[in-house]
C-alpha cells in the first residue's frame, strides 16, 4: 500500500463541482459519501444554483489519498466533474500571533458549522501588476492592510464562517474562500463589504464564484 500523502500541519481539502451524468446513481454517491466519513473525511455535500454547477462536494481529510478515493468513488457514481479546487488549511503568516484556539480552528476545522447553510465558494490571488504588486510591499504594510481586511470580516461574526484555504502550488489561484452563513444575503453583505477595503479593491483578482445550500446527500440525490 501507499504510504499517506499527508500535510505536515493542517489538512488536504478537495472542492468538487459537477452535473449528474447519465449513468447516475444516487445511492452509489449516498455510499461514496458514508464510506468516506466512515474513513475520517469530513464532506459537505451542497446543492447547487445555476448553470456552472447542480452538486458540489467539499472533502477535508488529513491524508491526499482518501480524497483521492473519494473522488474516483463520487465520479464513479455517474457525477460528471466539471470544476475542482484543490488546497490545504493554513494560518496565514498575518495571523502569527492569534490565539491557539483560532489556530487550530482554521488549521482543523470541524464542518460544516452548524446553524449556517448558506455556502460560497471562490478562488483569488493577490495581484501583481506593475503598479500594484503586493508581493513587492514590505512585510509591516502587507500586515496592517490584512488587519484592516480583518476587522471587516470580523463585523460578521455569528453570521459568516470562512474557511480561507492555502492553494499556491495546488491550483490555478492562490487561495480558495469557503463560506458558510444563515441567510444567502449575509454572502452578498460580507463579500461587498470587505471589497472595499484596500487589501481587496487594489491587490485581489477573483475567480468563479459558485453559490449553493448545505443539504444532506440523501435529500441531494432526492433533487437529481
Amino acid at each position: 500500500m501507499s504510504e499517506p500523502m499527508s500535510p505536515s500541519v493542517g489538512m488536504a481539502v478537495l472542492h468538487l463541482f459537477g452535473h449528474p451524468a447519465a449513468e447516475f446513481d444516487g445511492q452509489a454517491v449516498i455510499a461514496a459519501v458514508n464510506t468516506a466519513q466512515g474513513r475520517g473525511v469530513q464532506v459537505v455535500s451542497v446543492s447547487m444554483l445555476g448553470h456552472k454547477a447542480d452538486v458540489a462536494f467539499m472533502a477535508v481529510a488529513s491524508d491526499m489519498r482518501e480524497l483521492r478515493a473519494f473522488q474516483t468513488a463520487v465520479q464513479t457514481a455517474g457525477v460528471f466533474i466539471t470544476d475542482s479546487y484543490v488546497s490545504i488549511t493554513e494560518v496565514s503568516e498575518y495571523a502569527a500571533n492569534v490565539p491557539e484556539e483560532m489556530k487550530n480552528a482554521r488549521l482543523y476545522p470541524q464542518l460544516p458549522p452548524a446553524g449556517k447553510n448558506a455556502w460560497c465558494f471562490y478562488p483569488m490571488s493577490k495581484r501583481r501588476d506593475p503598479e500594484n504588486n503586493w508581493f513587492t510591499l514590505p512585510f509591516d504594510k502587507r500586515s496592517e492592510l490584512m488587519a484592516e481586511h480583518g476587522k471587516s470580516g470580523r463585523a460578521f461574526a455569528g453570521r459568516v464562517v470562512q474557511l480561507v484555504t492555502a492553494s499556491a502550488g495546488f491550483d490555478d489561484f492562490e487561495w480558495g474562500v469557503t463560506l458558510f452563513a444563515v441567510n444567502p444575503d449575509d454572502l452578498k453583505d460580507v463579500v461587498y463589504t470587505m471589497r472595499f477595503d484596500e487589501a481587496s479593491a487594489v491587490y485581489a483578482e477573483f475567480g468563479a464564484f459558485y453559490v449553493g445550500m448545505v443539504t444532506p446527500v440523501e435529500e441531494l440525490v432526492a433533487t437529481l
